[in-house]
């Protein structure tokens, strides 16, 4: 989905964030997230650094630095950020004007991504489904919800929502 926006709204930028969890493999310091230790994590909180910022159940924490948004702003882009809900609320209030997008996966489908990913354990799979289902009791705090029960489609539906949002 993030792709997808980035490929077809020229001007959104990926607000990258920094994260106390393992890279995994491919992934690339300063382009999939800043990795960081929870010392450095720690350290920035205390500084005021963040925008949003939170602590997974599994015992990660990941956030937006606000350093992300002046990088994208100086070069006359418009930030996307990919968060999860409690961050997503943050900005909003925030950020007034921030448009914020709830993108609602069935479950079995979660499950099935996740799985086929093969990067966390079967323990950590059920916590981030049980969050899931949690955090869907919230979406209609969002701007939007969007349905990603077919990729091509949901990611469709959020490029006409951004672009609608980006002509205002």
């Amino acid at each position: 989905m993030v792709k997808m926006l980035l490929d077809r709204v020229s001007r959104l930028r990926l607000a990258v964030s920094a994260t106390t969890r393992p890279r995994r493999p491919g992934e690339l310091d300063g382009v999939d997230y800043w990795f960081v230790s929870d010392e450095q994590f720690d350290a920035d909180l205390a500084a005021g650094a963040f925008l949003e910022y939170h602590r997974f159940p599994w015992g990660q924490r990941s956030g937006t630095l606000r350093s992300e948004l002046e990088r994208i702003a100086a070069s006359d882009g418009v930030p996307l950020l990919e968060l999860e809900l409690n961050g997503s609320l943050a900005v909003a209030r925030e950020l007034p004007g921030a448009t914020t997008i709830f993108v609602d996966a069935p479950l079995s489908e979660l499950e099935r991504r996740l799985r086929e990913r093969a990067t966390e354990s079967a323990g950590q799979i059920e916590e981030r489904i049980a969050l899931a289902a949690k955090q869907r009791e919230l979406a209609s705090l969002f701007d939007y919800v969007v349905a990603n029960d077919e990729r091509e489609r949901a990611g469709r539906e959020c490029v006409a929502i951004v672009e609608r949002e980006l002509a205002r």
